[in-house]
Formats: C-alpha cells, sequence, structure tokens
C-alpha cells in the first residue's frame, strides 16, 4: 500500500518539503489511516500535520465519542489536533436544506477553510480511496451529472488560497483496512455505514462488490477514466469558452445575448459546453430545478427554422430569440411571453406549465388515454410538430363536431386560469392545424389507410388544477 501512495502522491505532485497539511480525521479507518500514514511520512519531510475534526453531533453521544477518540490518539502521538462541534441539524433547518449529508459537508468544509486560514496551511488532506471515487463516478452518472462532475473526485483541486488533496485514490478500501491492522490501528466505526439508508451504501453494497469480482482492479480503471476524462473536459470548455467569447454580443450580470450563426458554428459538443458556461454565469449559484432539459430546450430554440420564440427558465430567467440574436435575460415573470418551438421526436419539450414528450411506437401504445396523452398514425399529420403559444384567430377542429371552435372560448369553457392562457401549450402540425392542446382538447385527427406507425405525445403538466 505505501508503495503504491508514494507513487500516486508524486505522480500528482501533492505535496512539498516543509509544508502545512490539515488532515480531515473523522475517527474512521481511512482518515486514521490517512493521518498515521502522513505523520509518519512527515517525520522525513519535515511536514506540519494538523488533524482536524469536525462533530456533527447526528449520533448523540456516540459521535462525541469520535471527538475524544481522534483527540486521545494525537494526544498520545504528540500531533496539532483542531476540532468543533456543529449542530448540522439545526443548521440544515436554518439553511433551508434537503440533505443531512449536504449539510454536514458544508459545515465540515467551513472548519476546514477556517483551520487552514489560522495555520496558513498549504492544503487539506481528505481520506476518499478508489472504491470511493468508483462509486462516486457510478452515483453521478445515474443521476446524470454533466461536466467535470461525470470524472468524479479531482486527488487535487484549489480550496480558497489552499488546497485539497486526496492521497488514497489510488488504493481499495481493503488495503486500507490491512494497514489498520498492521499498525495496530483501532478505528471508530460508523453504524450508519452499513445500512442501505443511503444511495452511496447501496451502490458499495451492491454494485461494487459485482464490479470488483468482475476486475479487482476495477478502482484503477476508474481513476484513470476520471484522469483522463478531467483533462478531456477541461479542454474542451476552454474551447468552448474561446468560442463563445466570439459568439456573445452583449453581456452584463444579468444578460448575456449570442449570434444564432456564431453560436451554432461552434461544434456540437462546444455548443452544450457553452450553454453551460452561460447558466454557470448569470446564475452564480445554479438553482435545483434546472436541468439538461432546459439547455436542449435551449439549443433547439437556435436550430429551429422559425426566426423566433422564447423560454422561460427558473428564477425568472427568461430566453428570447429573434432572427440572429438570442438573449438570456432576467427580468420580472412575463405573462405574456409566448414561444414556437419545433418537437424533435423522438424529443422532449420543458415549458413553463409542463414537459411535452414525443416518441414513435410500431404497435399501438397501451398507454392510458386521456387528455394528457394524444396518438395518431404518423400518416395521418404532416411534421414538423410545432408547440406554441396561441395566437389571436386560433381555431381547432374537435372530433365529431363539425367545423371549428376558437381556441380563445375552449380555454374559457375549461376554466383556464387567464394567467395560464398565454403560456399554455399548443400543438400544431405542419399544415398549420392544431391537433392538440395538452392536458385539455385533442383536436381532428383523419386517420390513414395501410400500415400504421404511431406518434405518441405525452405532457407532464405542473399545473395539478388543470
Amino acid at each position: 500500500m505505501l508503495q503504491a501512495v508514494d507513487h500516486f502522491m508524486k505522480k500528482h505532485q501533492l505535496i512539498k518539503k516543509g509544508q502545512t497539511i490539515a488532515v480531515g480525521v473523522s475517527g474512521g479507518p481511512d482518515s486514521m489511516a490517512l493521518l498515521h500514514y502522513l505523520w509518519n511520512r512527515g517525520k522525513g519531510e519535515s511536514l506540519k500535520i494538523i488533524a482536524v475534526h469536525v462533530d456533527h453531533m447526528l449520533r448523540g453521544n456516540e459521535s462525541y465519542e469520535d471527538l475524544l477518540y481522534v483527540q486521545t490518539y494525537c494526544e498520545k502521538n504528540g500531533i496539532p489536533f483542531e476540532s468543533t462541534r456543529v449542530d448540522v441539524a439545526a443548521y440544515k433547518k436554518e439553511h433551508g436544506l434537503s440533505s443531512t449529508q449536504s449539510a454536514a459537508r458544508e459545515c465540515r468544509y467551513a472548519f476546514y477553510a477556517e483551520v487552514v486560514s489560522r495555520f496558513d496551511a498549504d492544503s487539506v488532506a481528505l481520506a476518499h480511496h478508489g472504491d470511493d471515487q468508483t462509486e462516486t463516478v457510478l452515483m453521478r452518472m445515474t443521476r446524470g451529472s454533466s461536466g467535470t462532475a461525470l470524472g468524479g473526485m479531482r486527488a487535487s483541486r484549489p480550496f480558497g488560497a489552499s488546497r485539497i488533496i486526496r492521497p488514497f485514490l489510488g488504493i481499495t478500501k481493503a488495503e486500507i483496512e490491512h494497514y489498520c491492522r498492521v499498525h495496530k490501528i483501532f478505528p471508530r466505526r460508523d453504524p450508519s455505514n452499513e445500512t442501505d439508508d443511503y444511495v452511496r451504501n447501496r451502490f458499495r453494497h451492491h454494485v461494487l462488490p459485482f464490479l470488483k469480482k468482475e476486475n479487482p482492479n476495477v478502482h484503477l480503471r476508474f481513476q484513470q477514466i476520471s484522469e483522463t476524462f478531467y483533462e478531456d473536459e477541461t479542454y474542451l470548455t476552454e474551447q468552448a469558452e474561446k468560442g463563445l467569447e466570439a459568439a456573445i454580443s452583449e453581456k452584463n450580470a444579468s444578460l448575456v445575448e449570442v449570434s444564432v450563426s456564431k453560436f451554432l458554428g461552434m461544434p456540437i459538443p462546444l455548443q452544450k459546453r457553452a450553454i453551460t458556461l452561460i447558466l454557470n454565469y448569470l446564475y452564480k449559484q445554479t438553482p435545483s430545478s434546472l436541468s439538461s432539459i432546459h439547455k436542449e430546450s435551449f439549443l433547439t430554440l437556435l436550430r429551429s427554422d422559425h426566426p423566433s420564440g422564447r423560454l422561460h427558465f427558473p428564477q425568472d430567467l427568461h430566453v428570447i430569440r429573434s432572427y440572429d440574436r438570442c438573449r438570456l435575460v432576467f427580468g420580472p415573470s412575463e405573462r405574456q411571453a409566448g414561444y414556437q418551438l419545433e418537437l424533435n421526436i423522438p424529443g422532449k419539450l420543458e415549458l413553463p406549465v409542463g414537459v411535452i414528450t414525443a416518441v414513435y411506437k410500431e404497435e399501438y401504445p397501451n398507454e392510458k388515454r386521456g387528455k394528457d396523452v394524444f396518438v395518431c398514425d404518423v400518416k395521418s399529420v404532416s411534421l414538423p410538430i410545432i408547440v406554441r403559444t396561441r395566437k389571436s384567430g386560433d381555431r381547432m377542429a374537435l372530433p365529431g363536431e363539425g367545423g371549428t371552435r376558437k381556441v380563445k372560448d375552449i380555454f374559457i369553457d375549461q376554466k383556464l386560469e387567464r394567467e395560464k392562457r398565454d403560456v399554455w401549450p399548443i400543438l400544431q402540425d405542419g399544415e398549420g392545424n392544431i391537433i392538440w392542446i395538452p392536458g385539455i382538447k385533442h383536436g381532428e385527427v383523419q386517420p390513414s389507410g395501410g400500415p400504421k406507425q404511431w406518434l405518441v405525445l405525452q405532457f407532464q403538466n405542473f399545473c395539478q388544477d388543470v
């Protein structure tokens, strides 16, 4: 193990002689092994090691005993020790956080930053290992992360004026446990790690053993993937920044305007990273309700043959396209803001009041029929399907009624609230016929003869009262 860690540290240039290293120590096997390793290595390299412990006060007296254990170990071995106790449950409630783990991490890192400042530490060493890295990459892939987040944890990254370093990413949990036994380290155990209550634990208990059975060194493959991915992603993001700089025609704290033609002149991988850069710039702190669907909607708007259109993003960010200009601007909620978008098939559009998905099916679908589902044979409608807001004079042919009805009257009959009428989606075919008002009415569509392929549209309604 020592040889593997030494090699990893040297490869990533994690420490230098004479540095001050704060070590995050929970009292568990991973962090105790890291503290022991760095403390003994530091004797020959003039390192100043500081053990740092945060009691999250989540397990009552048991978590306080963790603090006392680390404190006693450090006193016996002459290791400088810093600790704090934080009521994470109260912090979570005060800051409106949904995740206890996220709240604990925020409190922990805040204390790390305090210790770094007080002792002018060069880095904070954390005990994440190769198995943790494998779990992290798999978890992020599963939940749909993008960008550098998909690469997992970095061996070294900035942390204020210092750095976060992870010397153990090249070794496994089993190697750490062996190290503890050899060096007679008797760590504390957190019983919550043995349950399946947390997502990471489920990956650890059920997915990781399968992967290790197929390849005992799978952690090395995932670490290699992580490093390669981060290098590639860094380069692509730099190229996207250059392309975006040429495409932006106006920019301030609440507005970014781009040339549509210049934006689309970038390769598609750079376009995807460019919209992420724009949103990161405007939002500062990305809202949890922002998703990949918003980014895809933006790209669909720019690629559409229609010269104008609008989208509404979280926190009143409006996307307004007019010919070769597209503006992303914050402003008060625009009740009258319209949109006109082409629906890709298969594809998905997120709108102010819901999400519309479109797929082709070879057999007649068994989906529950209703106002939120539209099914017809493909030959009975002309493409493309356009999703738009209402226009003055809109009329719609309804099955079995003969003639047409005003969309305005349909909205009134359905008691659709006035403020929703200007943003409610209307779907028309390539000939301009209104075929569906999601959640409200199906239009009249004449079936075609012969073999059929089915077009299935579904609407996920954000407004449960409609």
